[in-house]
């Protein structure tokens, strides 16, 4: 099976459409998506929109914390994060904000666990930024029978790690577009980066694809009209910092 790996989408309904016209080129079978499909960007509805319909095709969807933030809006602002919570809320009509309410935390397939945030407490929303929080997930991911593979989203990067002879993570640095074996004799933990909002000075998409025959594991970049999605967000009257995000990649 070739599953396309797509997180932190954050309302960006450019870089979602541009990521799925580029999977369906690579010949996915089928769609996961890691979490936080709103938050940030100007299109909330118009997203989950489309993933919705994603689902009648057999797509996995999980609730990240902008999803959670977006059914019940924090009631003092206290990160940006958390000042377009209300904005999203009101864009979403009730039926979508109990779909979200409604989405888990954790899916497992077979060899994958996929995850938005940590598997070490799905619902803390932990991020996995180094060696020491990826091995804190993929121990946890133990409690899922026969896992060799973690798949996350929450940090807005594409990072691969492996557990080597020893104990500890090995990290291994993903080129765009180039495979990566990862065989099952192993354990893996990686974060499949961010659709709608990179923050490493490129401003373009990221996604994954995996190939679970093959044990191949491919890391995606995909440009897309980002001032189109700044316009947007200055067009919904969001704040300016979270367009010129967008056009800088940050």
């Amino acid at each position: 099976m070739r599953l396309a790996l797509l997180s932190d989408i954050h309302g960006n309904l450019q870089a979602l459409d541009a990521c799925l016209a580029h999977a369906r080129a690579q010949q996915v079978q089928r769609f996961a998506f890691l979490g936080d499909l709103v938050g940030y960007g100007a299109n909330p509805a118009e997203v989950v929109e489309r993933v919705t319909l994603l689902t009648e095709e057999g797509a996995i969807v999980l609730k990240g914390n902008h999803d959670d933030m977006a059914v019940r809006p924090p009631a003092t602002v206290k990160t940006v994060g958390d000042s377009t919570a209300t904005w999203t809320h009101q864009q979403l009509s009730l039926e979508q904000r109990l779909w979200i309410d409604n989405l888990p935390f954790t899916q497992h397939l077979d060899t994958v666990l996929l995850v938005h945030a940590s598997a070490d407490g799905p619902e803390l929303w932990r991020y996995v930024y180094d060696q020491r929080a990826a091995t804190a997930s993929l121990n946890a991911a133990s409690e899922w029978p026969g896992v060799r593979y973690v798949f996350g989203g929450h940090v807005h990067a594409q990072t691969l790690y492996y557990r080597g002879a020893t104990d500890g993570l090995m990290p291994f640095a993903p080129q765009p577009g180039v495979a990566v074996p990862v065989p099952t004799h192993r354990q893996w933990l990686a974060t499949v980066g961010s659709v709608g909002q990179p923050r490493d000075g490129n401003p373009q998409a990221m996604y994954a694809v995996l190939d679970t025959e093959r044990a191949l594991l491919t890391f995606h970049r995909v440009p897309y009209d980002h001032y189109s999605a700044a316009a947007a967000i200055r067009h919904a009257g969001l704040p300016e910092f979270f367009a010129h995000r967008l056009e800088e990649g940050r």
